[in-house]
């Protein structure tokens, strides 16, 4: 039978057929296996088929998965295997297997593999072979590329790690006679040092690999760090168009990632608080806790925190509110909320401190959850000072702020 090569190599993927072969009634034999293409990658449509007469009818037909992968039953017997891309003609294949015997009881292993000699040889003319071998190259090279970036995000994890915890690392360094000026000076040099470098490697693999979002977010990042660290205004622009660009990178890719996309609108929202640009602060942060749910909690914690930082108790408040809905087992949101409202604590004519609706029960709730939590000393010294220390649950005061972020 005459057989044809469709110019695919690789390259195109389409709508899988769906398998001809009606259950059948009778006890069946399995069969599986995977279709390789002649560059030696998974060939990720078409379908593979069981002939009695070298392929002009089928008694079973199976669809190529998106994997390369295919499985079946048929009845037992002797069959040829077929391989017809989706474009190939009824009366033509593409590869064949012959004499696969095929046993009730039994799952029959059978590859297509079509980057074979044999199969090069007899089915590919020169010219097809010159581009096989030009394909082959270049996914070659792509996936050294590949293997370096990998590199280099593990590096700048481990970057990212050290400068987390840059002031542990100073403390060590320089001793317990160290002065805190001293500490404050080289936790510096240290973040300064480890964003320095993600950010060197990072310009250079966006450069080499523009279409990855993830190496956009992590320069982004790192400039964050830098801008932070240094106090620099220009490098928080920086950071702003590097996870802005992660962003369009992302919307553009073939499968978009929540966590990119989370991490880009997570770290836009840091600039923007940083930066006093509070609407568009909490917008970014709401994005990205909408496009990631599962990072929703950590997102908005971040959020409460650095309004805190940053002095707005409403906003941190507000924040913190929603990082409880996200995740009401978690400590440290009820810690902030606590900290965004008591910036509006006043004094009564005695001196005592006079905490605001929904401080307290925030406090408590910290302590419920926390009892020898990083912030239970500084709580329990608060709620001593106010003489408001509650035992009932959180959430029974109706007096909680509901305020609006940024408001």
């Amino acid at each position: 039978m005459k057989r044809t090569i469709s110019l695919w190599l690789g390259l195109l993927a389409f709508a899988l057929l769906p398998a001809l072969a009606q259950t059948p009634s009778k006890p069946m034999a399995k069969i599986h296996g995977h279709v390789t293409n002649p560059a030696g990658t998974a060939e990720i449509s078409g379908t593979v088929s069981l002939s009695t007469d070298g392929g002009h009818s089928s008694k079973a037909t199976f669809p190529v998965s998106e994997t390369g992968d295919y499985s079946g039953e048929a009845p037992s017997g002797t069959y040829a295997v077929v391989y017809r891309a989706l474009d190939t003609p009824p009366d033509k294949v593409v590869d064949e297997y012959d004499n696969v015997k095929l046993v009730i009881g039994q799952d029959t292993l059978q590859n297509i593999d079509m980057s074979r000699k044999e199969f090069i040889d007899k089915n590919l003319n020169a010219e097809q072979r010159r581009k096989l071998e030009e394909i082959k190259k270049q996914a070659s090279t792509e996936g050294e590329v590949i293997k370096n970036l990998n590199a280099d995000l593990h590096t700048a994890n481990q970057d990212f790690s050290d400068a987390d915890a840059a002031r542990k690392t100073a403390k060590a360094d320089l001793g317990a006679t160290a002065s805190k000026d001293d500490i404050d000076a080289k936790e510096i040099e240290i973040k300064t040092a480890k964003y320095s470098e993600v950010e060197t490697i990072m310009l250079k693999d966006t450069a080499a690999k523009p279409d990855a979002s993830v190496l956009w977010a992590e320069l982004g990042l790192a400039q964050l760090g830098l801008a932070k660290t240094k106090n620099d205004t220009a490098k928080y622009g920086d950071a702003e168009t590097s996870l802005k660009k992660a962003l369009d990178v992302d919307a553009t890719s073939k499968k978009p990632s929540p966590g990119n996309q989370g991490t880009a609108n997570s770290g836009l929202g840091e600039i923007y608080a940083r930066t006093g640009k509070v609407p568009e602060a909490v917008a970014a942060y709401d994005a990205a806790a909408k496009v990631n749910p599962a990072g929703a909690a950590s997102y908005l914690t971040n959020e409460a925190a650095i309004f805190v930082n940053a002095g707005n108790g409403d906003a941190a408040a507000a924040a913190a509110d929603e990082a409880i809905n996200a995740d009401p087992k978690q400590p440290l949101p009820y810690y902030l909320k606590g900290q965004g409202l008591i910036q509006k604590a006043t004094l009564d004519p005695a001196g005592k401190m006079i905490l605001p609706p929904g401080c307290a029960e925030a406090y408590q709730k910290y302590l419920d959850l926390a009892p020898t939590g990083q912030f239970a000393g500084e709580v329990k010294a608060i709620l001593a000072e106010a003489s408001q220390i509650h035992s009932s649950a959180f959430g029974n005061d109706t007096s909680t702020s509901k305020k609006k972020k940024g408001k």
